[in-house]
């Protein structure tokens, strides 16, 4: 049996850019994030043990994302990614199947009218 975790739209103030102004004043950064796993142990049992925190995943993705400034977007995007296919320890290692990260950048450096500038990846384990 397959489960589905979503948190979308978690904002993050952090410091990432090419440019230094972006550096220096940072900006908000809203990450969506889907884990697809098996959680029948943890549903059948009632056992967060068994499954992905969607609290503890919130905090680790904040908490990445705050940390080591870098230039682009797929960057940042494929860090998190690795980090959230490698959750968990003890019984859950190993426990995400699949995840996809898209981070969003609202107020990108664009000089033109838009909405969102985002980046997403994916990975699949075998």
């Amino acid at each position: 049996m397959r489960h589905k975790i979503k948190l979308t739209g978690l904002r993050v103030f952090a410091y990432h850019g090419v440019f230094d102004f972006e550096r220096q004043n940072g900006q908000d950064f809203y990450i969506d994030c889907t884990v697809k796993l098996d959680a029948t142990k943890a549903a059948l049992n009632d056992d967060l043990a068994h499954t992905v925190n969607y609290a503890d995943l919130a905090k680790a993705l904040v908490e990445n994302a705050k940390s080591q400034s870098v230039d682009l977007l797929e960057t940042l995007a494929q860090r998190l990614l690795e980090m959230v296919m490698n959750l968990g320890g003890g019984e859950a290692t190993g426990l995400v199947r699949s995840a996809k990260i898209t981070v969003h950048k609202p107020n990108a450096p664009i000089v033109y009218d838009f909405e969102d500038v985002s980046v997403t990846v994916k990975a699949k384990r075998d």
